[in-house]
């Protein structure tokens, strides 16, 4: 038996994918898309408390707090 024989009869039985390959792209990017809207919402989270770093500003007698 010759080499590109074995090869094209290990080819034929290869498994088949769920699902078409581009779609695993879409899914990886509704994920990242998703995980982007978690991030940002997390954004700016230290003023909406400002009178609570305010009052630890006063209590340890910190001039202005920056966040951490």
């Amino acid at each position: 038996m010759s080499l590109a024989t074995v090869v094209l009869t290990e080819t034929v039985h290869a498994r088949e994918l769920p699902m078409e390959p581009v779609l695993y792209g879409v899914v990886a990017l509704v994920i990242f898309i998703a995980l982007g809207f978690v991030t940002a919402s997390y954004r700016d989270v230290a003023n909406r408390h400002r009178f609570k770093s305010e009052a630890y500003a006063a209590r340890h007698g910190e001039e202005e707090h920056a966040g951490h």
